[in-house]
């Protein structure tokens, strides 16, 4: 199966900061999103359902040098540097980000990490990792995602069973089904001096099918538009860059009919979300492929502040999904797939990373 080319300018116009940026004439910050598909440990969590996930030491370490290494060169062909904030899906907990912070690729760039235990039965977690020296971290939140099957009217266990996605569990209690997913981190900081807000998310799967799950990740929707509307009643100039995998495409009903999120970058009014990836979508360009068809699933949107055409401060200037041979299985059924996990060896990710850049005038 043939890879499309995964990186693109979004605008043409854009096209006349390449140059300058390449000539310091502009800061830029690389921005990234890697759901790193079941990063577990050597441990067996008796609180968590990781059993089939407990590594060996080998496995382990083999794991976490692919990871970094992909994390280290996310974004390489315009910003030589590392990206300087990390969205991250699928770690099994802090000791995971801890090393993969130590890892030799990473660990000369001095990496914090914002974590939070999630109450996800499978035991994975989202995280943001970020270069110390240029990003200041001045609050983290993490927001719980409370939804039920009556919350759906359409959820029963008999669908969900034949379903092979596994991300969420139901509990049964006395009265209702609570659907245990991820929460969404907040953290706010200043990049070089100036407030940005970031969103990590890894919204519920399509167990039970697409439409069936379609109302859990419109709820997760919602929450992040009560998020952001939050920021925005505080200030309403507020950046806000939300990302993750969202289990959905640019299309679907969470991201236009909740978040209302819009791909046309003119028809932003004050108070919208910009989906940079829906146009990469309307090309094909995916991050995970499923029955040989490409999904775009792990996105970064922005708020319209940061769209405007002034370049005084921080500004988006294009995103791309990260592709590179290595990182994609050449062989069998799967072949033109993101390398995966397997029994016998680690790969890196089913899914591709994505990324969006920041630029800003000196």
């Amino acid at each position: 199966m043939l890879i499309r080319k995964f990186f693109l300018p979004l605008f043409a116009f854009l096209s006349i900061f390449t140059a300058t940026a390449q000539d310091k004439k502009f800061a830029i910050h690389t921005v990234a999103f890697y759901n790193v598909e079941n990063l577990y440990d050597t441990i067996n969590d008796p609180l968590t359902r990781d059993d089939e996930w407990v590594y060996s030491s080998k496995y382990y370490k083999r794991k976490i040098s692919n990871v970094a290494k992909v994390l280290s060169m996310i974004g390489d062909g315009e910003n030589p540097n590392p990206p300087t904030v990390i969205g991250l899906a699928e770690a099994e907990n802090r000791r995971v980000l801890e090393a993969l912070v130590k890892e030799p690729n990473l660990m000369p760039f001095d990496y914090g990490i914002v974590h939070f235990d999630s109450p996800d039965r499978r035991g994975i977690d989202c995280a943001f990792l970020y270069q110390k020296s240029k990003f200041k971290p001045t609050s983290y939140v993490n927001i719980p995602l409370i939804i039920y099957e009556s919350d759906t009217k359409k959820i029963d266990s008999s669908s969900a069973a034949k379903s092979d996605a596994s991300d969420e569990e139901i509990e049964v209690d006395a009265t209702n089904k609570r659907i245990y997913t991820r929460d969404q981190i907040l953290m706010t900081g200043l990049l070089d001096g100036e407030e940005i807000h970031f969103i990590v998310n890894h919204w519920p799967s399509r167990r039970g099918g697409e439409k069936i799950s379609s109302l859990l990740r419109e709820k997760a929707a919602a929450l992040n538009v009560k998020i952001i509307d939050s920021l925005r009643l505080l200030n309403p100039e507020a950046k806000v860059i939300t990302m993750g995998d969202l289990n959905d495409g640019p299309f679907n009903r969470s991201l236009k009919k909740v978040l209302k999120a819009k791909g046309d970058r003119k028809s932003l009014a004050p108070g919208d979300i910009y989906n940079p990836m829906e146009n990469m979508a309307k090309k094909g360009i995916g991050t995970l492929a499923y029955r040989d068809a490409w999904d775009l699933f792990d996105q970064i949107l922005v708020t319209e502040s940061l769209v405007r055409d002034d370049y005084k401060s921080y500004r988006f200037w294009k995103a791309g999904v990260y592709n590179k041979p290595f990182m994609i299985q050449t062989t069998g059924q799967y072949k033109g797939y993101g390398l995966r996990n397997n029994a016998t060896s680690p790969g890196y990710s089913d899914h591709f990373p994505s990324y969006i850049y920041l630029i800003k005038q000196k």
